[in-house]
């Protein structure tokens, strides 16, 4: 019995025409990297195998569930196609590494990058009645190219797990007008009640932008202005809808949102309408505090790497997804870290709508080189532009614990890119945090100095940063901060600690950060310790590791299955003592 992704799969930039790919495909293996000598690119090749898009071959959920390493994968489906549809765009979500795009034997174009969503306009290569795509995907064992928690050895080792080779997220097609929004920000401001963005136009045809703004089903907002070509920047002022409180804001407790629709037009005739919604909130800095829409925030976050037992990164339904922004909230978690991984759209979609906020992490790469840098640069740049569609995103990770960048501690070069991505992330969404190189070896351009330390004991972690000395200082065995580079008074978080594994998942070499809990109680009890010690010492945050087991690691919250190995309510009530 196949699982089926059959959902909209792009709620946060949505059309009301379209058609899932997802299901069943034609597949096979190409370890001879012969299939373009043999013409599968055609499209008039029976592929061998058959898969379950979007499941990745090396997991149940595929129908296949193979480990051994395949670096060169072929798809190939039908679909039908009639000229009253109009132009038609064909994207994806993610597939890793590169990903090459036939429609009827004639080549579309390619994509570089394992995590970050693209479309193509195939409208010049699709004829009525049957059409077939075909899929050629690249993905070696490269530890230079952006791979996160995938191991680049194939086999798990450490903290690294099965890799998920091809398309991994969704794929579908877009139907729209002969002129169609490619992309498009909004970007809220709290201060002057307006907010703004740039709208990207596919064919710069139409010659009118529209944007609808509703909140609770009413209309507040409609305003028309003029194309500037390709580009066009826009600015939208709404008036307050109380002049006492502010009750229109995005925030955990209350996660308000305003749907937006954005149409195009020529000549008064509809091209194209996307469907969008976004809050109202802002994140800033102001003397070593974090503030959300300027009053103190204190964030408890759990880092969840987002891997399910059967699909690996893949999430099995949107239920699933829903269901995991839930359990950490009932846990009293006001936050996620989503750890090495962009995640479907659908978890940011339902952190919005719920009231979660959500930090998001470049996946590394691990050989520092000019290759990894254009990968890296490139790849990250197509997240930030996606991640800032969503509320809930409120910090950027481009690197994690110096991964890629091994001896940034002492190389200028090193620190230099971790410093430019510091800058570019900035360039991209100036109205978000960054936190350059989390975990230690900080680099001193950065909104957070973030540290991570796997220490046992609560009293510990209270009595060492309740007096330390960031610029000299040792979060356990590597600096705070990388030579060269000093403590600017930027908030500092915990932004990973504990890891407690559970005395009876101990088996077969599955590990956790320390030493097994025995019973339930047991663990309730270090955990309590290990939060009252961050509460006694100066951070203004914090991220438990982490929300669920993970192949090999099991120092989850919940299991595998993401079922939770403890009531929730009893987490929660320690995490409410702050």
């Amino acid at each position: 019995m196949f699982i089926l992704r059959n959902e909209y799969p792009r709620p946060h930039f949505r059309r009301d025409n379209w058609l899932s790919l997802n299901g069943i495909w034609e597949f096979e293996f190409d370890d001879a990297h012969s299939g373009e000598d043999r013409g599968i690119h055609n499209g008039n090749v029976k592929l061998n195998r058959e898969i379950n898009v979007p499941f990745t071959y090396q997991y149940a959920e595929s129908g296949i569930g193979e480990r051994e390493h395949h670096d060169t994968l072929w798809y190939r489906r039908s679909f039908r196609y009639d000229q009253s549809q109009g132009n038609v765009i064909l994207g994806f979500n993610a597939s890793d590494y590169v990903t090459t795009v036939w429609v009827n034997g004639i080549y579309v174009g390619s994509h570089q990058g394992g995590f970050s969503p693209f479309t193509f306009d195939i409208t010049r290569h699709v004829k009525t009645g049957n059409n077939y795509i075909v899929i050629k995907c690249y993905d070696p064992l490269d530890p230079t190219i952006p791979r996160g928690k995938q191991s680049w050895l194939n086999d798990p080792f450490s903290c690294w797990y099965v890799p998920n080779s091809g398309i991994w997220q969704s794929v579908w097609l877009d139907f729209v007008g002969e002129d169609s929004i490619d992309d498009f920000s909004i970007t809220p401001d709290i201060d002057t009640n307006s907010f703004s963005g740039e709208i990207k136009l596919r064919n710069s045809l139409a010659d009118v932008i529209e944007i609808k703004v509703l909140y609770e089903n009413r209309l507040v907002k409609r305003q028309m202005f003029s194309t500037d070509g390709r580009y066009t920047r826009y600015t939208v002022n709404l008036m307050e809808a109380n002049f006492v409180d502010e009750i229109t804001y995005w925030a955990p407790e209350h996660p308000n949102l305003f749907y937006v629709d954005i149409s195009l037009y020529k000549d008064n005739a509809l091209l194209d309408t996307v469907h969008t919604r976004f809050g109202m909130r802002k994140i800033s800095v102001l003397d070593g505090q974090i503030l959300l829409n300027n009053k103190p925030l204190y964030q408890r976050l759990i880092l969840d790497q987002g891997y399910w037992k059967n699909s690996g990164l893949t999430p099995p339904s949107v239920d699933a997804i829903r269901r995991d922004v839930e359990l950490t909230k009932e846990m009293g978690f006001n936050g996620a870290r989503k750890h090495q991984k962009f995640e479907d759209p659908y978890y940011y979609y339902y952190a919005d709508e719920l009231g979660l906020l959500t930090w998001c992490e470049m996946p590394s790469s691990y050989n520092f080189n000019s290759d990894e840098i254009s990968y890296v640069t490139r790849e990250w740049q197509e997240i930030v532009n996606t991640a800032k569609k969503f509320s809930s995103i409120i910090t950027y990770v481009p690197v994690n614990e110096s991964w890629g960048i091994r001896k940034v501690l002492t190389s200028g070069e090193q620190q230099n890119f971790a410093r430019s991505l510091y800058y570019l992330t900035k360039s991209l969404d100036k109205s978000r945090l960054v936190s350059t190189n989390d975990g230690w070896e900080n680099i001193s351009d950065s909104d957070i100095l973030a540290i991570h330390d796997y220490a046992s004991l609560g009293a510990e972690l209270g009595a060492k940063y309740n007096d330390f000395t960031y610029n000299e200082g040792f979060q356990t065995f590597r600096r705070v901060l990388a030579n060269g580079n000093e403590y600017m008074g930027q908030p500092v978080l915990l932004t990973e600690f504990g890891g407690v594994m559970f005395e009876r998942d101990q088996n077969n070499g599955n590990w956790g950060y320390n030493s097994a809990a025995k019973s339930d109680e047991e663990f309730l009890e270090r955990l309590k310790e290990l939060v009252d010690g961050i509460y006694n010492a100066d951070f203004r945050g914090f991220c438990y590791t982490q929300l669920t087991d993970v192949q090999q690691e099991v120092n989850g919250l919940l299991d595998d299955m993401h079922n939770p190995k403890l009531d929730p309510a009893n987490i929660k009530d320690i995490l409410d003592k702050k």
